[in-house]
């Protein structure tokens, strides 16, 4: 930042993603989990910094990989992404037909004649309309464009798929549809999914295991069983998060996320928590067997 000044966007995040399982990462906006999916595909700006390392199974390390090694045999291949902002990644001068065969032909070696009906399939696989697929990215609502990113997303069949908000911007129906694409793509031939997202009803419905980031750090990891349903969530933020679903008590978590330049020397939660005390306002909690609060 100016003046030499650093920002902790994400801190200490710490997380295994098994082949088979879905990860849900969930908080508000702000927290850090785009960063975070940023980081691991080497997508962040080029003031930011990174430390740590983040190894696929093969024993590659995202962190440390070089530009040519992510463009080459990460991106797509080994690593697929659907972005949170589709306008930003598809090509605006190109039809969306053009983008997806384009990418059928890179990652699976598809020719022509073949091609055309790959793409159309691809482009099924995400619920984007046929008849959509002439068209360019600006001639698209929200919700098409998101199911168009997402499509280019599944075509290289990789083994870990970052989803950041695939659901945005969908109507209900679509987003139970894409959240089943999404689960059977997990499921079929042990790939992993990192699931970022504000659809707590998605994230049931998908993850197997929930992480709870607050203030650029995890607060909790649960199983998606727990979590969702009995004991429920450990974590008062995370508590708060379900809490404010209109299916349940529809109460909004009180105040607002602090600034990631200006965070309390506490518990960063603690001026939004009733149950905060003065050890809650001058020690930070450790992520301490799947939840970072002393009164958990």
């Amino acid at each position: 930042m100016p003046a030499g000044r650093y920002v902790e966007a994400v801190t200490g995040a710490t997380f295994a993603l098994a082949p088979g399982e879905a990860l849900a990462l969930v908080g508000e906006s702000g927290c850090g989990k785009s960063v975070l999916a940023s980081a691991l595909l080497g997508l962040l700006p080029g003031n930011a910094e990174t430390a740590g390392s983040a190894r696929l199974a093969d024993g590659l390390d995202l962190l440390a990989a070089d530009e040519r090694t992510l463009a080459r045999t990460v991106r797509g291949r080994r690593v697929g992404l659907v972005p949170q902002s589709p306008a930003a990644h598809l090509t605006p001068v190109r039809t969306i037909r053009s983008q997806l065969e384009e990418t059928v032909r890179e990652l699976t070696g598809t020719r022509r004649p073949a091609l055309r009906a790959a793409a159309e399939a691809a482009a099924g696989r995400a619920a984007f309309p046929a008849s959509h697929l002439d068209r360019h990215p600006h001639e698209l609502s929200g919700g098409l464009a998101q199911r168009a990113a997402t499509a280019l997303a599944l075509v290289g069949d990789a083994p870990l798929l970052l989803a950041d908000e695939p659901t945005t911007g969908l109507d209900r129906d679509l987003v139970v549809r894409t959240a089943d694409e999404l689960r059977a793509h997990t499921r079929a031939d042990g790939r992993a999914l990192l699931l970022i997202t504000h659809d707590l009803a998605a994230a049931e419905r998908i993850a197997d295991t929930v992480a709870v980031m607050y203030a650029g750090r995890i607060v909790e990891t649960a199983p998606a069983g727990a979590f969702f349903g009995s004991p429920g969530p450990r974590h008062p933020y995370a508590r708060g998060l379900l809490d404010a679903l209109p299916e349940r008590a529809f109460t909004p978590v009180p105040g607002a996320p602090p600034e990631l330049g200006a965070l309390p020397p506490g518990c960063a939660f603690a001026p939004r928590c009733a149950a905060a005390d003065p050890l809650c306002r001058t020690r930070r909690p450790a992520l301490t067997e799947g939840v970072a609060c002393h009164h958990a």
